[in-house]
């Protein structure tokens, strides 16, 4: 051991200085907070989107575009994940609560099948909705498709 090698023992010193504990702190006076203005005073939070009284970008850019409420999401699936998840369990028929099992869907969402991928096993399959070219594919494997 020698001076190149000294440091604190572990915990007996603290990382966070203290501020507004006296002048004799070097953190006292304004606290590290400077002089005068809204930021100084006790209480303050910065608004999000506040800009100094000046009228904020979100409220002198025109509203635009057009938001359908009666909007049907789905979560779509390829036909390489059931391919993926029948190879794995060993499944012969899919619907929604092996989808959600697997992980692949969450329990409120409407599964629709995407003809994305191969797909080589016979299997009954039942979803929301399916693409033109997710039913023929599973159709010409002698598979059934059933919206639920």
């Amino acid at each position: 051991m020698n001076l190149s090698n000294l440091q604190p023992a572990p915990g007996s010193t603290k990382s966070v200085k203290r501020i507004g504990r006296g002048q004799g702190s070097g953190r006292g006076g304004t606290s590290t907070r400077g002089h005068k203005g809204q930021k100084s005073r006790s209480g303050y939070s910065r608004k999000i989107g506040f800009e100094g009284g000046q009228m904020p970008l979100q409220r002198v850019v025109p509203k635009s575009g057009f938001k359908n409420i009666n909007r049907v999401e789905y979560k779509a699936v390829n036909l390489e994940m059931l391919q993926l998840l029948a190879e794995k369990r060993n499944l012969t028929s899919i619907d929604q609560d092996t989808l959600i099992s697997g992980g692949i869907a969450s329990k409120n969402d409407r599964i629709k099948i995407l003809g994305g991928g191969t797909l080589s096993i016979k299997l009954d399959v039942k979803a929301h909705a399916f693409s033109k070219t997710a039913k023929e594919a599973i159709e010409k494997l002698e598979g059934t498709t059933e919206i639920l």
